[in-house]
């Protein structure tokens, strides 16, 4: 069975300041509250600040709407068409810019955040909590070995519910889950189920790399995602 995947956050968090994330919703917010009017100006001053083609380009298309507007606008009384294109024009400015502008904020209010910083923030929190997830399963299967071997500690290539943070029982999983182990090959794999046949099994990592005669640069990465359940 395929291991369950990763943990991710299914909302990615905002990684701007309060203050700054603050004021992004209201500047998103300003094409809807004003009708539309202030859309042109809000693509403007930030094509201005940030000096990227796509505002740029937005700013140049929504400044068109408005200058139709302003062109219709003392004909819309006694002209029905022009009152229903000046309609269309500011409810395009008011709804679609406003949707566009919260599309964009982050970029035009966080950019390094977007790039780069909000991804790292996830990729990190993701890895505290696989650490977290093996602390845990590891201090479960040393209390109840027997629970451990029922919930399938250490077994990815099983059926199972329980996410123990990506540990791989050294003691009962076959050679191929053992090269998923930090920096074994195929043939210290095959080297440690032939040495684990021999002596029952292996107490610790230290153990482990004793005997099978693993590098001793190994011995802290498998302390780390290794159980040894007896």
């Amino acid at each position: 069975m395929t291991p369950p995947a990763p943990y991710g956050p299914r909302v990615p968090s905002d990684s701007m300041p309060a203050g700054r994330a603050a004021a992004s919703v209201t500047w998103a917010a300003l094409p809807f509250l004003t009708l539309g009017w202030a859309t042109p100006f809000v693509f403007a001053g930030a094509a201005v600040w940030r000096r990227t083609g796509h505002l740029m380009i937005a700013s140049v298309i929504y400044l068109g709407l408005f200058t139709l507007e302003l062109v219709l606008l003392p004909s819309i009384d006694a002209d029905p068409d022009a009152e229903r294109i000046y309609g269309a024009c500011l409810l395009i400015q008011a709804v679609v810019g406003c949707f566009h502008a919260f599309l964009v904020r982050r970029r035009v209010f966080d950019p390094e955040g977007t790039g780069g910083m909000a991804g790292n923030t996830a990729a990190i929190g993701m890895v505290r909590r696989q650490r977290l997830l093996r602390v845990k399963a590891r201090e479960l299967a040393a209390a109840d070995p027997a629970m451990a071997k029922e919930l399938r500690i250490g077994r990815p290539d099983l059926p199972r519910r329980y996410d123990d943070g990506g540990l791989i029982d050294v003691n009962h999983a076959p050679a191929g889950v053992l090269v998923m182990l930090p920096g074994i090959t195929e043939e210290m794999a095959r080297r440690i189920v032939a040495v684990r046949d021999e002596t029952g099994g292996f107490l610790s990592a230290e153990e482990l790399s004793t005997l099978a005669s693993l590098p001793p640069a190994l011995t802290t990465d498998l302390a780390e995602y290794g159980v040894f359940l007896p």
